[in-house]
Parts: C-alpha cells; structure tokens; sequence
C-alpha cells in the first residue's frame, strides 16, 4: 500500500481516477447487478436544467418496478423524489446503479456515460457506501474501497476484470466526482448513505454509520464546501420516532429480513429526507419543488385550512388529468404524520403524460366540499378527457344540527329528501343526502365530458378483519347506486383495502396508520394507493391503463 501521497497528490489522483475510467469503460457488464448491462434514464427535457442522481441500489433499485411486487417490492429514494419536483422546470434524472459503489460506479464506466448528460447549471447528488465495505478484490465483484478519506492508495490485479487498478479511498473517490462535476459546470452535493433498519439491543436506537461512511461523507462535504445531506442521522430519527413496527412496514418482507432496501414506503421517507437536506442548504430554486419538507418529516405546506389551501391546477393543460377529490384519507399534507392515498398515488403513473391533480383537502364531507364552493373551483380546471375519482364518507355521517358535527354531516341515502341545517352564524341550509351531492359531482362533471370514477372510503383500522361487518356499507351501496344509476364507474375501496389488510396481518397494518383510528402514515398512503390502482386497472376497458407507469427497459 503506498501510504506516501500528500495532499497535494490529490490532483493526480483524480487523473488516475480518470485514466481508470477511461480504460474500464469496454468492460460494464461484470459490475453491475447479476452481471446484467443495465439502460440508465436520460433527461427528458434536455433544454431544461437537471437533478442528477449517481449511487447504488438504495437510490436505484433495479429498473424501478419493484421487481414485479408493486409498492411491497424494493425501491429506491431516486424514484420517490420524482414526484416531489415540477417536470416541467426541471429533470430528475436517476443514473444510480444497484449493486455498486463509489469505485465501481466509475471503473464500470457508468460515470463516464453519465458525464456525457451533465451540463452547466446542473446538479449532481450522490450518494454511496452501501456497498464500498465489501471486499477490495475477489472473483464476484471487487468493489470495496480503502476506508477513510485520505491519499491511501493500493496496487491490485483485479480479480474479477483480469487489470491491474489502483484502488483509492472513499474520500478520494468522492473528490473525484466532486471536482469533475465542479468542471463541467454544474453542483455537487454530497448525502450519506441512507440509514439500515438495525437497532439497538434496547429496541428503541437505530445503529448509525456515524463513525465510517457517514462521517467520512460529511467530511468531504466539508471539507470541499459543498451541500451536504445526513440521511444516515436523520433517517434513524424518524425511524426512532416512528418505532420498531411502523419501520418494518418501511421494508419488503421476507427471509432473511431486508434491513437496507426499503419498499416503496420506505424510500418516501427517504426521499422526503433528500428534499428537506435541498431546502434546509438552500440548493435548489424554490420553484421546482411541487412538494416542501422538514428534516423530522413534517410538510411545510399551510395546515388544511380553506382559506389557505388553493385548489390545484393542472400542471400542464394541453395533458389529461386524473383529478381527485375527497377527505384527509385522500388528502392529509402530512399533519400529525397522517397521508392521504392520493398524495401516493403519482408514483405509479407516467406524470410527462397525465396530471394527478389532488384537489382532496382533509375535514370535509360530500356536503361542504359542495358548499364551501371549492368543488365550483375544481370545476373550473376540469375538460374533456379528464378522470375525475370521488371519494367521500368518512366525514357525512356526522350529524346534522349537532355543532359537534361542524356541519358536515349529508342526509343518509341518494334520494331528494333534505334536512334544514342551522350554521353558527345563525343562517339556514338544506342539507341534501350523500347520493344527491355525488350525482351533482358527475353530472356536472360528465356535461363537460369528463369520465367519473366514485370509490367508496378506505377501512378504519379497527373495522376490517375477518368477521367483522364490512366498513361503510351503507356509503359503499349509496355510493355504487349513484355511480351506476348516473354514468359513472364504481370501485369499492373498502373492501380492496380490507382484503389486503386481511393478506398482509394485522401486526403490519397497524403500522399504517398515524393516529388511533383513520389515518394512515406515508406507508400506509402508499398501500392504498396500490389498491386505488388495483381498482383502476379492474374498471371495464381499463381506461387509465395507458398512463400507468411502465418498468424502465
């Protein structure tokens, strides 16, 4: 090992690292997961600046399918982030590979082909250490690194290539990208790698990598001044604060237990991480994000009221768009750590060809969605070839003339019988039945030529197990008779929710959810989301199976 090289050696050493590239990159397929070559996405807007992502399986797993299984498969957090940033100001582009590592990212030659794509104004997050502990050199994939991040350098004849390479530390490999993307103009930004699911033997403390490949990231962060994100520290505090089965529903079951790739779920989280670390060090403009978080996890959008939240428009009008209204189980904005399904629901379709605009907003019934006028605005932004989803039900049983009730209850039924309401200001209101406030909702929908889609509500917690009457039957009927009575289609959600629940147990759906009773947390918005897309493809002639997102080739 040549333990001579000074500081001042560190320009040389990224020369090698260079040369090293360059000669390596004939030579792709031995390094990459189950010696597969692997296509890696390009930005799709090519005039449009880009985010970047190089790393391993925790930021790209495979070709972002979840390996067949949906949201329960393994995912990285380069997926998740996608849907947190406006496409049409800004690339995500995720060129992370699984199963590699700071040096075999760029002895691979993936580093060089990325290059190619990286222009001035551009930035590039990487993250990696995941992998660079294993083996320096051996027949199966010979990707360790030297540990710390000085000048340490060693000679080897490369086992699983048949060349002789120069093996560098893991600071050294980050300096390298560091100053190559530094050349071409564009910034770089360092994350530790993401925190494993391991704890403490108190069951209480995650395990951190403090002491290695994080620490030894946030030193050349430091140390080159660039914006550094702790993904390792911060993740094992939410996991702390979530506890032990709320982070196992972070992670795809099976034997052995997965403790580093997390599902879908899981790499939310992460993603939510990697998002907080842009805002906090102030990387990005504040007009591409579409979605703005906390490091605890906390989205810092305005709290669910009226006033506050403006109604969504689509993204991009010469699109169709897939428009949902609804509660907080639709839409919660991550209050108290509850998620709707509809603010999931993104990931699984093609976003560059279909709007999901999520006009739901928490505390609401068919019957205030309506007064409040907000359902008047939605309708404003709603064309032909729009898919309008209908889900309310959670809030209409409230009853009617009780202030308890915040005057949100409908009458029970679709029929035209009505009650009069008292509101606190004195003022009367006749208050129409749960069916006639959905039958308002697709007429006035369908007169404009979009197609409508009513679901019924998603289980309580505590109402979906075997032998228990089935969740929301009455708004379930009322909800199928106005559907089909009226031209629309009907799903019944609670019992796809239920069903699922029932196949996975009850240890795991309680932790789905964030508070007693009804609303789910970020793994359990992503769950039911896999079940509103169940439903979706179920429905006669498919109609959105077109803008479902297709595995990458």
């Amino acid at each position: 090992m040549n333990r001579a090289l000074t500081r001042r050696g560190v320009a040389a050493v990224l020369s090698l690292l260079a040369l090293a590239a360059a000669q390596a990159q004939p030579f792709t397929a031995s390094t990459d997961p189950a010696r597969a070559q692997v296509t890696l996405p390009e930005p799709a807007r090519p005039e449009l600046p880009s985010i970047i992502l190089i790393g391993d399986s925790t930021v790209r797993n495979g070709h972002d399918d979840g390996q067949g299984k949906g949201a329960d498969g393994q995912w990285g957090w380069g997926r998740a982030i996608a849907d947190y940033f406006d496409a049409s100001r800004v690339n995500l582009v995720n060129r992370a590979v699984g199963g590699l590592s700071s040096r075999t990212y760029r002895t691979s030659g993936h580093w060089a082909r990325t290059q190619a794509f990286i222009k001035k104004g551009d930035w590039v997050l990487m993250q990696f250490g995941h992998n660079d502990a294993s083996p320096v050199n051996d027949a199966s994939r010979a990707r360790g690194v030297l540990r710390g991040t000085g000048p340490e350098s060693e000679e080897i004849d490369n086992q699983l290539t048949g060349r002789r390479e120069t093996v560098y530390t893991y600071g050294a490999y980050l300096r390298g990208y560091i100053a190559e993307i530094r050349a071409a103009g564009a910034t770089p930004v360092v994350c530790s790698p993401v925190i494993r699911k391991r704890w403490e033997a108190d069951g209480l403390k995650v395990q951190r990598a403090g002491a290695n490949y994080a620490a030894w990231a946030a030193e050349v962060a430091r140390q080159e001044g660039v914006a550094f994100i702790d993904l390792n520290e911060w993740g094992a505090r939410r996991y702390e604060a979530l506890g032990k089965a709320a982070v196992d529903g972070l992670f795809p079951r099976g034997t052995p237990e997965e403790t580093v790739h997390t599902n879908l779920a899981g790499a939310t989280l992460n993603a939510q991480l990697v998002v907080a670390g842009l805002i906090q060090a102030k990387v990005l403009p504040d007009a591409f994000y579409t979605r703005r978080f906390t490091p605890d996890g906390t989205d810092d959008r305005p709290v669910a009221d009226a006033r506050k939240v403006k109604v969504e428009a689509p993204r991009d009008p010469a699109l169709p768009s897939l428009v949902l209204i609804g509660d907080s189980t639709v839409r919660s904005g991550g209050q108290n750590g509850a998620w709707g399904w509809g603010e999931r629901l993104a990931a699984f379709f093609d976003t560059r060809r279909i709007n999901i605009v999520n006009d739901a907003i928490g505390g609401r019934s068919s019957r205030t969605f309506f007064t409040e006028g907000r359902w008047a605005a939605v309708l404003q932004h709603l064309k032909a070839g729009d898919t309008l989803l209908i889900q309310f039900g959670h809030n209409d049983g409230a009853r009617i003339g009780d202030p308890a009730g915040k005057n949100r209850g409908s009458v029970p039924g679709i029929g035209d019988d009505t009650v009069e309401d008292t509101r606190p200001d004195g003022s009367k209101e006749t208050v129409q039945s749960f069916g006639w406030y959905l039958k308002r909702y697709i007429a006035d929908a369908r007169a404009k030529g979009v197609s409508v889609v009513v679901l019924s509500p998603i289980p309580h917690k505590d109402r979906w197990q075997a032998g228990q009457p089935r969740d929301f039957e009455n708004y379930a009927a009322w909800g199928e008779q106005a559907a089909r009575e009226n031209g629309a289609q009907f799903i019944d959600l609670t019992m796809l929710v239920t069903e699922a629940y029932r196949a996975v147990g009850a240890a795991q759906v309680d932790g789905y959810f964030a508070d007693a009773r009804t609303h789910t947390n970020d793994a359990g918005a992503v769950f039911n989301a896999t079940q509103v897309v169940r439903g979706l493809k179920q429905l006669p002639g498919q109609p959105l199976q077109s803008y479902l997102r297709e595995p990458a080739l």
